[in-house]
Order: structure tokens, then sequence, then C-alpha cells
């Protein structure tokens, strides 16, 4: 290890922790690009999503891209803290510690254990629901964060923080429906994460870094019309990453800026499960109801969508941004109120139909 280490230190040199970030984001990319391309024959042969009546898609593509996604976030990672740390100006001491980071690779593996099951033989929905409750766990306790009052019981607020936990998770994978959505939604997210690098040196803006560019190295695949899918493999396992992120986030007091930026994601599968609630609807099954599903429903095409997502995860970010500039309670409630107006006005765009504006014929 002591060889490996030091050859790196001597090709790479003395590093700033902007330049690590930049290198891991790279890195991750193009060891995603790669691992796709060294699986795609066998997902394609053993891992095809047929369509059905509530499917996107129309053929039958490979899904499990999340196995390249989520090995390009955590090979990186690791030759991080095995070769480079301790001469680079990371302090993975400080805080909750480096070490913890492994408890949360090691869950978001074993997602995608479940993941990956679940993709070639649907398991029982308590299975996978007392699974996902395991893994949020295992992250709640490693971080230990207080994010609610002291005044509100520990135990209350792990069961809370585990509760939210899973239903990000699970959130994360219900969104994952359409080409590139994902992409749009993570993208942002945790390209705003890995930029905290320049003034924190927190654990979480390295994995950031690694995850964003994974899923840069994903996006031309699964670019419309997709040639390969995430699937559960990489959905579940994404969303306990960009969970633990957030809560990270939230436990520095930015409390509001770990809401806003997943707010979309949030409100689309909130309001639809709300809904589905009400009609009695069996919710763990797979259906049509998300707001961006409603959107290519009526006219809106799959790049159009994306264009929404994500223009709006850009808003949601430079509000973020805010939030953490101007810490005054004031701007705190504002910045949450106008991205809650403008998750609100992009959905009641998606769930009514396109307006087209016919051309006007030249005599």
């Amino acid at each position: 290890m002591d060889s490996v280490r030091n050859l790196a230190l001597g090709i790479l040199g003395p590093l700033e922790r902007e330049s690590v970030l930049l290198g891991l984001m790279v890195l991750s990319g193009l060891l995603s690009a790669a691992l796709i391309i060294i699986l795609m024959p066998l997902l394609q042969r053993y891992a095809l999503a047929r369509p059905n009546a509530r499917s996107s898609h129309r053929i039958p593509t490979p899904q499990g891209g999340g196995i390249a996604v989520l090995g390009a976030t955590i090979i990186p990672v690791a030759i991080l803290a095995f070769t480079l740390a301790p001469d680079i100006k990371l302090n993975w001491g400080s805080g909750l510690g480096f070490r913890f980071v492994w408890v949360v690779l090691i869950a978001a593996i074993g997602l995608a254990v479940v993941g990956a099951v679940d993709d070639i033989r649907p398991l029982p929905a308590m299975h996978r629901l007392l699974l996902q409750i395991l893994a949020v766990a295992a992250v709640v306790m490693a971080t230990g964060n207080r994010i609610l009052p002291n005044w509100i019981p520990e135990g209350i607020e792990f069961a809370l923080l585990v509760f939210g936990g899973v239903w990000f998770v699970n959130l994360v994978n219900f969104m994952d429906g359409l080409d590139w959505i994902t992409v749009s939604e993570m993208v942002p997210i945790t390209g705003f994460l890995a930029c905290l690098g320049f003034i924190t040196d927190m654990p979480t803006v390295f994995v950031a870094a690694c995850l964003c560019g994974a899923l840069l190295g994903f996006a031309p695949f699964n670019k419309p019309v997709a040639r390969l899918f995430l699937g559960d493999v990489g959905s579940l396992p994404i969303g306990l990453l960009v969970g633990w992120m957030l809560l990270q986030l939230a436990g520095t007091g930015a409390l509001a800026a770990a809401i806003l930026l997943p707010l979309y994601y949030l409100m689309d599968a909130t309001i639809t499960l709300l809904r589905r609630l009400a009609r009695r609807e069996k919710v763990w099954e797979a259906h049509r109801s998300h707001f961006y599903q409603k959107a290519t429903d009526n006219g809106f095409s799959v790049l159009q969508v994306n264009a929404h997502v994500f223009g709006l995860n850009l808003v949601l970010a430079g509000l973020a941004a805010m939030t953490l500039v101007w810490s005054s309670g004031a701007v705190q409630i504002a910045a949450l109120s106008l991205g809650a107006v403008l998750v609100g006005l992009v959905l009641r765009r998606f769930s009514r139909p396109r307006v087209s504006v016919p051309l006007e014929v030249s005599r």
C-alpha cells in the first residue's frame, strides 16, 4: 500500500482540495463510462427492462447502469482515502470523520445488492422496505447529526430521520422513470455539494464530486432515447448517498439549503403519494401518476421535461446558496417560500396539456 501511495503522490504531487475535487469528478466520469461499456453486453443479456403499460420506454432496454455509477463513486473515494488523503490538506478526521463514510458506502452497496436482486426478480414490498430501513438506520446512527431542536428527544429525532431517509431513498427510486431525469435532478445537487469543497473539507464534498462525475459519465448512455437505465441497483444507493449528504449539510445548520436542493423531487413524489393514498391505490405498485410522467402524456417531449427540471434545479441551487450567504431567518423563509412557489408552477405546467403555438403562414 505504501508503494502505491508513493507512486500516486509522485505523479500528482502536492494537491490542493479544489484540484482533488476536479480530479475526482473527471476520474469518476471516465470510470463510469468505461464500466458501462464493459458491462453492457452482460446487461443486454441478463437485465433487460421490458416495457409495460406503466413504462415510459417502448422497446426492451438494459438496466443496471447503477452498477457503474456506484462503482465509479466508491472506487475513487477509496483510492483517495488509502493513497492521498494525508498529503493533500484534507482533514478527514474533523467533525464526524472519514471513518463514518465507510458505513455509508457499505450501506449503499447493500442497497445496490437489494436493487440488483429486485431488478432481476422482484422482491416482496415488505422485504425491500425492511432492508431499506436497516440501511438508513445504520447511516443515521453513524452520522449522529442533530437536526431538530435539543428539546426533542433523540429517540424521536432518530425515528423521524430514519423515516425521512427511507422516504427519500424511495422517492429517488420512484422518480427514476424517464430518460435523463435522475441526471437532471442529481447533477445540480451533487455539483452544488461538491462546490462546497471550496469552503469546507467535510468528506461529503468528495463523495459528491465522485457521484456527480459518475452520473455525467452515465448521462450519454441514458440520453433520450436511452440505451441504458440506472435500475433499482442505481436509484436506491444514489438516494441513500444524496440523502446522507443532505443530512450532513442540514447538520451544519443549513437546513433550508438541504430542503431546497431536492425540492422538486420532494414535492412531485410527496404530492403524488398523497393523491394516490387519497384514491386508495396500492402505493407500492408502479404507476404513471408523477407530474413528470403527466408532462409527457400532455405533449411535453422528454428533453423539454428535463430542461424544466434541470433549469429549476439550478435556480433552487441558487436559492440554497443564498441561504448559506445570508443566514437570517427572514432570508431562509423567503428562499424556501420562493422555491416552493417555483416548483409548484413547474408542477402545474406539467399537469396541463402543452399549448402549441401555430406558425404564421407567410403570403
